[in-house]
């Protein structure tokens, strides 16, 4: 079924809302799916969670637009694009921008890493495969790195060494979702493992739908799964750069998506056989860990 937020893109809005109600919508948006961990922080006091569920509904239409909505999928991500262009003018009228035009304009956001979100789901309608991994990174600059980055910016963050680190973060983060999701993405003709590296391993993109990985995908996710270890690790200086709440909430992405790959190594990174996902109580355990560790505080 094709949800609210997408057919209002499809079909374009009977009025324009009012910023009240176009908020109500992201925050139900944000509130209504489930994610490793969501940009809209438990531990963000109010002010600051509206603008993080606006941004978490824009990521979330973008994103449906290039893998649920019918039609034709680059026409409404042109529309889209179009619509953010409105909102960056004062012009929008669909919900979600509605309330994204306001915070962008509170925090005087950038364009780019909005776009490039839109970007990074017109590639996906293409299909096209992934030659190498420096190829895959050069994806999750579209795909990831800009939320990590607006994150920051909402929070007053802009210094260039720490959105480098962000991005490692990201990137590590959807790498990871990569390798959660193989049998989910290669269903809809979507394969996120560098070409290189499968030809290596002798995989090919038929193994990934069946029921359970061979000895050659396990021996490939192994590797994988060590390559997103070394960005999260990579991107945990960041930690040491920020405070409060943002700390916190950098803190569980970081240990959300680690705990994702070990759940993948505790399955014998086999993902086809069964999708590793986090449980409520774990969540609720990495949160009293990103609160409490000694490591996330600076000296």
């Amino acid at each position: 079924m094709v949800e609210a937020h997408v057919r209002a893109v499809c079909d374009g809005p009977d009025e324009i809302p009012s910023l009240a109600e176009a908020r109500r919508h992201c925050m139900r948006l944000a509130r209504d799916h489930y994610e490793n961990f969501t940009v809209l922080s438990p531990f963000a006091p109010a002010s600051m969670r509206r603008h993080l569920g606006t941004l978490y509904a824009y990521c979330r239409t973008v994103d449906d637009l290039g893998d649920e909505a019918t039609g034709n999928r680059l026409a409404l991500l042109d529309r889209a694009e179009n619509e953010l262009d409105a909102a960056f003018s004062g012009d929008a009228r669909l919900p979600v921008f509605v309330a994204l035009q306001d915070t962008i304009a509170r925090f005087s956001l950038p364009r780019d890493p909005f776009r490039r979100l839109i970007d990074a789901n017109r590639r996906d309608q293409a299909g096209l495969p992934f030659e190498t991994f420096s190829d895959l990174l050069g994806y999750c600059a579209c795909s990831a790195n800009p939320v990590g980055r607006l994150v920051l910016m909402i929070h007053g963050c802009r210094d260039e060494e720490a959105l480098s680190l962000s991005d490692a973060t990201c990137t590590a983060l959807q790498l990871t979702n990569f390798w959660q999701d193989l049998r989910r993405d290669a269903r809809r003709n979507r394969v996120y493992l560098p070409q290189e590296d499968m030809s290596a391993f002798g995989v090919r993109p038929h193994d990934l739908v069946r029921e359970r990985a061979s000895d050659g995908l396990k021996a490939l996710i192994r590797l994988q799964v060590g390559r997103a270890r070394a960005y999260f690790e990579a991107g945990l200086p960041l930690l040491q750069r920020v405070r409060g709440h943002l700390r916190v909430d950098l803190a569980l992405f970081s240990l959300g998506g680690l705990a994702i790959l070990n759940k993948i190594e505790a399955q014998g990174f086999d993902t086809l056989s069964r999708r590793p996902l986090l449980t409520s109580s774990e969540k609720l355990r990495l949160g009293i860990s990103a609160l409490t560790a000694k490591r996330w505080r600076r000296n």
